[in-house]
């Protein structure tokens, strides 16, 4: 059997090698556009930066390494011209020389990947506009940067790459400002839980500007000038373009390949193409999400690596297949890390998902061990059954292993009572005796049994102020005088004073009633329903509300349940 496969990195190198384990026989021969076959691709960043100081580390494997132990013929710097499915060849071009030639196969594997979009705007071929995307764009940006030594940069774009490469241009020294057409950074969290990245991206000196649109780059003064509408332009010696993606599929679609939404390749759960001997795999081809099961696209490692080795077990006749991707990614940026998985509210009204959601804290370990620093956890479920349908976690310390147990409890169907039961790892340096995620489930069970009514940070400034409801606030008196009131008509009263102060409390009117985080409020709903009043609990609380309402400087600091910050020393913490 003769394999080709178009393209290495993520997708096709790990089919290439899965292809060789299965089949010692098999003839394969790996055509490469660029240089360079298997690389980190999401170390890229991080070599700009100066974090990864060797170059060579960002290689994986090269043609030499892929001959000598999986006796794989690597060709590199050969592109695929077109593919020729009845007669099975591919023409392909040397690029060193430009001569062609055609090359037969048994099966061919296509793992194109994606490619930077680079929108035709006035200016965008001008000296100092990079994309990134491939190791070579890579060294060329590592060259600008210590052969001009640049002070400033404007990145285009909040996405992963857009944020990691402001975050290593800052580490490098160079001040950054960051433009998105959104009016959020980093679309797989929903704009509140990104309220608190923006609010500490800035604190990291970033000049992060949102709902702002490019219009073009001119050359003026020596600088290049970034265009933005009818605003003053924004100077700066190198920009980065980091738009975004697009699937790599004009092979594809010139060789009559069925494509997908937003020419994507459609594939099969076998990663079979419309060609039965065709397989695509990786950032160019349509998947079906794990949990809608509409079709989607996700450029990610991960599943480009899932996806290559599913292709070559299906390619040697096992029968595996693809169950469908759910988009789980993490993020640094800077001390912070950001994560999801799942649906998040766009995802699931665009899919026409019912769902509900909670916003809770915790601490990333037990609290009164050093170095505890908040978590925000915001998790999405079916109202109906409890099942989990996504997460979102923005927080330091402890957010990676939490975001994979809400990726398991997605891709298992679990509910969240079945997250109350989870028997996690727990020790003061690490978690506490209730997990962040145990209590997402625990809120949410709360919900559901009718124990506790909720309203959102957005529906804050819609309650009335008529004075036909009660706005009650629960905080300390410290708290209050350190972060003020929501509103002008918020009733104070510190939850410890609650039973005392009852009277106070109109029992015909509803009320809606918050604290830092979520926890004393539903502690007051508690106390308040049982005694015949109508409540609802601000869910995620002050803390919540401060960074989707507002712009407010960031804070780590964890809380005590009683709102004493961790470390003071105050009677009855």
């Amino acid at each position: 059997m003769k394999v080709i496969i178009v393209g290495g990195v993520a997708g096709g190198a790990t089919a290439a090698a899965r292809l060789r384990r299965l089949d010692e026989q098999a003839e394969i021969i790996v055509l490469e556009r660029t240089g360079y076959v298997s690389y980190a691709n999401c170390g890229l960043p991080y070599y700009i930066g100066g974090t990864i100081q060797d170059r060579e580390a960002l290689t994986l494997q090269t043609p030499e390494s892929f001959r000598a132990r999986f006796n794989i013929d690597v060709r590199v710097k050969h592109e695929v011209l077109s593919i020729q499915p009845e007669a099975h060849t591919v023409t392909v071009r040397r690029l060193e020389d430009g001569s062609e030639y055609t090359e037969s196969y048994d099966k061919l594997l296509l793992s194109p990947g994606a490619k930077a979009i680079r929108p035709p705007l006035p200016g965008i071929d001008l000296d100092g506009i990079f994309t990134l995307r491939t190791v070579e764009d890579t060294f060329r940006i590592r060259s600008f940067l210590e052969e001009k030594k640049p002070r400033s940069a404007v990145v285009v774009g909040g996405g992963f790459i857009g944020l990691e490469m402001a975050e290593n241009l800052i580490h490098a020294g160079v001040r950054t400002t960051l433009i998105q057409l959104d009016d959020q950074v980093l679309l797989p969290l929903d704009k509140d839980m990104a309220g608190e990245v923006h609010s500490y991206l800035r604190g990291q000196g970033l000049d992060l500007r949102l709902s702002t649109a490019v219009t073009g780059f001119r050359r003026q003064d020596g600088k290049l000038e970034t265009l933005i509408g009818d605003q003053p332009p924004v100077a700066a010696d190198l920009v980065i373009l980091a738009i975004g993606v697009a699937p790599e599929s004009d092979l594809a679609r010139r060789a009559g390949l069925t494509l997908g939404q937003k020419g994507s390749i459609a594939v099969d759960d076998h990663m079979r193409t419309s060609q039965p001997d065709i397989y695509a795999v990786g950032d160019a081809v349509e998947l079906a999400h794990i949990v809608t099961g509409q079709k989607a696209l996700v450029a990610l490692a991960g599943p480009a690596n899932r996806q290559g080795r599913i292709a070559a077990d299906h390619i040697c006749g096992l029968d595996q297949s693809y169950s469908g991707a759910q988009g789980s990614s993490i993020l640094k940026l800077f001390g912070m890390t950001a994560a999801a998985t799942g649906l998040n509210e766009r995802s699931a009204k665009a899919a026409g998902v019912a769902y509900d959601k909670v916003v809770t804290y915790s601490a990333s370990h037990a609290a009164y061990y050093p170095g505890a620093q908040n978590m925000t956890v915001k998790t999405l479920f079916d109202p109906a059954t409890g099942r989990i349908l996504g997460a979102q976690i923005v927080g330091f310390d402890g957010v990676d292993k939490r975001i994979d147990v809400m990726a398991t409890a997605v891709r298992a169907g679990l509910t969240a009572q079945q997250l109350t039961h989870l028997d996690l790892a727990y020790a003061p340096p690490y978690s506490s005796a209730k997990d962040p995620v145990n209590m997402a489930g625990y809120v949410i069970e709360n919900l559901r049994a009718g124990l506790v009514e909720q309203h959102h940070w957005d529906q804050v400034a819609g309650l009335p102020d008529d004075g036909s409801v009660i706005l009650l606030d629960v905080r300390t008196p410290d708290e209050v005088a350190q972060q003020g009131l929501m509103r002008p008509d918020v009733i104070h009263i510190p939850l410890d004073s609650l039973r005392q102060r009852l009277g106070e409390l109109d029992p015909s009117k509803k009320i809606y009633v918050n604290c830092v985080s979520g926890l004393r409020s539903y502690l007051a709903c508690r106390i308040l329903s049982q005694r015949g009043f109508r409540c609802s609990n601000l869910s995620g609380g002050w803390r919540f509300w401060s960074y989707a309402a507002r712009d407010r400087v960031h804070d780590a600091a964890p809380t005590h349940p009683c709102g004493i910050p961790i470390g003071e020393d105050r009677h009855g913490a």
